[in-house]
């Protein structure tokens, strides 16, 4: 009897598994304690369905406010209000219909412990971020490379449209490195499953918002990573997409109702014109192909006036940074999303990570344009509590046209004054992330024509520079590339990151005289750089350039940085009693890369920049 009662429960057993399996929860865990505490649930069952059920629960300190039905009949969204005094365990859903009752458990997590110092750290001016495409970094784990069942089954690294393998241990096992390089903090390429037909390799076209890729190894593999880096003292920052989904996305496939994606008569692409959103004199018309205009075809627009898709992408923000311990966002497409939805969506992970970072990207054409989608001092109706962007305009606008322009009253290195006079607009300049180049643009290296001097004074100027400076994987071995034929061509692979690769920038092995130069000299910048407190802490002040000569000074109470930038043909002579507002109490200085003595009178070559530290 015993034994047939055994069998018995162990049939009802596999069976209650079997029935649980066909539904999927977003999310399908929280935790107590949260400010966020009124969780919207979203219970698919694409079997059975599960429109007309009726949703009921019993758990101390958790009760249902709500229960929303859709036209599809495969969805209900369930609100739940989880009280301060609710304790970790699983809450069991019962869901009844047609005389039939099923059980799925929402699952209640102690917090993570730590918030804003041992994860949600934030980056400042005091950090050097790294960008990574992970699969193009390092393959740590080979057996991930191909997942059956996937669409995606290519894996050829001899084209630059496949997947090469890469993943999250190739980047856990080389972290050591990025300490030697003097980086504190990796931004990573969107790390979230994209399960497309092609061109997955970037990871932009989500298609499960709580999967991580496994093909990059998965959950396990980024929490391992996440826990290994904050062990070395490196921050992790996730880029986030809330613009659009992939075509295979489970919530586009099989939409809740119509209303979940902006919808067109034809398909309709953005304008990509930024301007419009701020533009005194603008159309509606055209604000709204702005706005809710596809990205492209293969990226549907979600539909941010819902408020069920608000609450999803809102809530899987929070989500991550509790489940996984990231310091903070890069926000893609940012000027394409509903503006009030990302001020509700940043306030909302202000409000439980108060000092979490989020910087927005805002590939635009001007400061005005670029300070509109942040904080700032314009006086202007909407406000956005956006903390900072990517910076284009100091890279397309100064320091590119710095170093392949020839001087002129508005030409050549004045561009860059020109455009950090302009900082007047940021409510912080300190916190826009500077850069040389990323995965949507040509390498910087290219860019000046492989001139090592003009790329050294660019790495100088980055490292110097107000803002938070972010390296691009390889820039350090003199990585190079353009984006035409196509944007792969500055993805490629980092050398040594494969089994096999005659070179090998990790250990140094096979690298030019001129690569492990270059590695060298940004290791030396990035760590003085994390001792100097007027490069970290510090305020910035510029002279107007003169003949090709751009001298600004980063300071504080405790150290001066004379910043000098020869972009002109010729050899040029310095006196420090032409910048005496900053020079007066100084008689000498130091070259932080060569150690050379530098006196009050001295000579700086063509092309060349200088950083000197001012001694007493």
């Amino acid at each position: 009897m015993k034994l047939r009662f055994s069998l018995l429960l162990m049939g009802l057993c596999i069976a209650w598994s079997a029935i649980s399996n066909t539904y999927r929860l977003f999310p399908e865990n929280w935790w107590v304690g949260m400010k966020w505490n009124q969780v919207q649930v979203i219970i698919r069952n694409q079997e059975s369905g599960i429109g007309q059920a009726n949703v009921q629960l019993q758990y101390p300190g958790v009760r249902i406010q709500k229960v929303h039905r859709f036209s599809n009949a495969n969805y209900v969204a369930v609100d739940l209000l989880i009280a301060p005094t609710a304790q970790p365990g699983k809450v069991p859903i019962r869901i009844t219909q047609n005389g039939k009752t099923e059980k799925v458990d929402f699952v209640l997590k102690p917090r993570r412990k730590g918030n804003g110092t041992l994860f949600a750290q934030g980056v400042n001016s005091a950090d050097l971020m790294y960008l990574i495409m992970p699969d193009r970094f390092a393959n740590g784990d080979e057996s991930n490379d191909r997942i059956p069942g996937m669409l995606d089954q290519t894996l050829n690294r001899d084209t630059v449209f496949n997947r090469h393998g890469g993943d999250l241990q190739g980047i856990t096992q080389n972290l050591s490195y990025f300490n030697k390089m003097g980086v504190t903090a990796l931004w990573l390429n969107p790390v979230l499953i994209n399960d497309m037909k092609d061109r997955t390799e970037h990871g932009y076209a989500f298609t499960d918002h709580y999967r991580i890729d496994p093909r990059l190894g998965g959950e396990e593999a980024y929490h391992q990573l996440i826990q290994s880096a904050h062990a070395k003292g490196l921050k992790i920052i996730q880029d986030a997409v809330y613009n659009h989904v992939g075509t295979q996305h489970i919530l586009f496939k099989d939409q809740p109702d119509s209303s979940w994606f902006n919808r067109w008569p034809s398909f309709t692409q953005t304008s990509y014109k930024d301007q419009v959103l701020f533009d005194p004199y603008a159309s509606e018309k055209d604000k709204k192909i702005m706005s809710d205009g596809w990205f492209v075809r293969a990226m549907p627009d979600w539909n941010h006036r819902n408020k069920h898709v608000e609450i999803f992408l809102i809530q899987h923000a929070i989500w991550t940074v509790e489940e996984f311990g990231i310091d903070g966002w890069r926000i893609d497409t940012y000027a394409y999303n509903d503006l009030e939805f990302m001020n509700r969506c940043n306030a909302a992970l202000y409000k439980e990570y108060p000092k979490l970072t989020l910087f927005g990207e805002t590939w635009v054409h001007g400061v005005v344009n670029q300070a509109f989608f942040c904080e700032n001092n314009l006086q202007i109706p909407f406000k956005s509590n956006l903390q900072a962007t990517t910076d284009f305009q100091t890279l397309l606008y100064g320091i590119q046209p710095a170093l392949n322009e020839p001087f002129g009253w508005t030409e050549g290195v004045n561009k860059l004054y020109i455009t950090l006079t302009q900082d007047l607009l940021y409510k912080d300049p300190m916190q826009q992330v500077i850069f040389l180049d990323n995965h949507d643009i040509p390498r910087f290296y290219s860019v000046v024509g492989k001139d090592l001097k003009k790329y050294k004074m660019a790495m100088a100027w980055l490292m110097t520079c107000r803002g938070i400076p972010q390296l691009y994987y390889g820039n350090e071995v003199l990585m190079e590339g353009f984006t035409s034929p196509n944007d792969g061509y500055v993805r490629k692979d980092f050398p040594g990151g494969w089994k096999g690769d005659q070179k090998n920038a990790f250990t140094g092995s096979g690298l030019t005289a001129e690569e492990k130069d270059m590695q060298d000299y940004i290791a030396k910048l990035a760590h003085f750089r994390k001792q100097s407190t007027a490069i970290t802490r510090g305020k910035m002040l510029q002279f107007v350039p003169k003949d090709g000569l751009y001298v600004y000074f980063r300071y504080d109470n405790n150290q001066v940085l004379m910043c000098v930038m020869n972009t002109s043909a010729k050899d040029m002579n310095v006196q420090f009693s032409d910048y005496a507002e900053m020079t007066k109490n100084f008689q000498k200085g130091t070259d932080i890369i060569s150690n050379e003595q530098i006196g009050t009178v001295f000579s700086i070559p063509a092309m060349t920049m200088k950083v000197i530290e001012l001694k007493k």
